[in-house]
């Protein structure tokens, strides 16, 4: 599903997979610093940007396991057979779903800013779950999200890159200038359908598949960095205990800024991204 996609650089090849409600523009900071010495691809998810936006016919086009297969389907094709994987947000889910599911072809995996899938629904309780009111909407039934969503797109999308940026660190509009919201905007515009099952699977299928999983006892078995904002102590669980579990080899770091760490903090971000390498 993925679209053709940005890459620049030579040497070791990483992918970066963006977020809700973004496409590849967010890494543009990360990846021009990356790239002087890995090579670097981005592109937009299935169902999002630039990139084909299938009808969700079974509910299982937009599991998690599907979009990571499409990833490591892409760098194939590129010529990787292994590389390293970072994500952010939406991405973050794809990018440990791939790693769980192709161990042998993601070398290393970043995750920006979020839960596994199973954990995130385990941790969202009480008032504190209205943070993720957007979680709750996009899992109901085919139909209403989408007619809801649709009436006022730029109002719905527009109100997550407003409140996910801390201004305490840095300044929305720097972080996420007008030409590239705008940008934002008029993707999500055109990906309501499939952005809305992107979050129904996690609601559904992307939950089996993690229970299976952790049944199993799977884990990540590569180098993982987890970067988050200090939101697990602020909604009363161990963000990095809960990471534990699933990953081996994990260096788990607090970023002091908001959601959109890669255009926040890109050098914070470049420099856990370059260490993560190193391992």
């Amino acid at each position: 599903m993925p679209g053709t996609a940005a890459i620049a650089g030579t040497g070791s090849p990483i992918v970066l997979l963006h977020g809700f409600p973004q496409t590849h523009l967010m890494w543009r900071h990360v990846a021009a610093d990356v790239a002087a010495d890995h090579t670097v691809i981005v592109p937009d998810l299935g169902g999002y940007g630039a990139s084909d936006k299938p009808a969700d016919t079974d509910g299982s086009g937009y599991a998690k396991r599907t979009m990571a297969a499409d990833i490591v389907a892409l760098a194939r094709e590129l010529g990787h057979d292994r590389f390293a994987l970072a994500g952010h947000d939406r991405g973050a889910l794809v990018a440990i779903r791939a790693g769980l599911d192709h161990p042998a072809a993601v070398t290393h995996l970043a995750s920006l800013d979020v839960l596994p899938t199973l954990d995130m629904w385990d941790v969202m309780r009480g008032v504190t779950a209205t943070v993720g009111f957007h979680l709750y909407l996009m899992a109901q039934p085919p139909g209403l999200p989408e007619q809801l969503i649709a009436g006022s797109p730029d109002a719905f999308f527009g109100h997550f890159l407003d409140i996910w940026t801390r201004d305490t660190w840095t300044r929305g509009s720097e972080a996420i200038p007008p030409e590239i919201r705008a940008e934002y905007l008029r993707a999500s515009r055109e990906a309501i359908p499939s952005i809305v099952a992107d979050y129904r699977a996690s609601a559904g299928i992307d939950v089996e598949h993690d229970q299976a999983d952790r049944a199993a006892g799977n884990k990540l078995r590569m180098p993982v960095t987890v970067l988050q904002q200090d939101w697990g102590a602020a909604l009363g669980f161990d963000a990095e205990g809960l990471w534990r579990a699933w990953a081996q080899d994990l260096a788990h770091r607090t970023v002091p800024c908001g959601h959109f760490m890669a255009e926040e903090a890109p050098a914070e971000v470049v420099k856990e991204l370059r260490a993560l390498l190193a391992r």
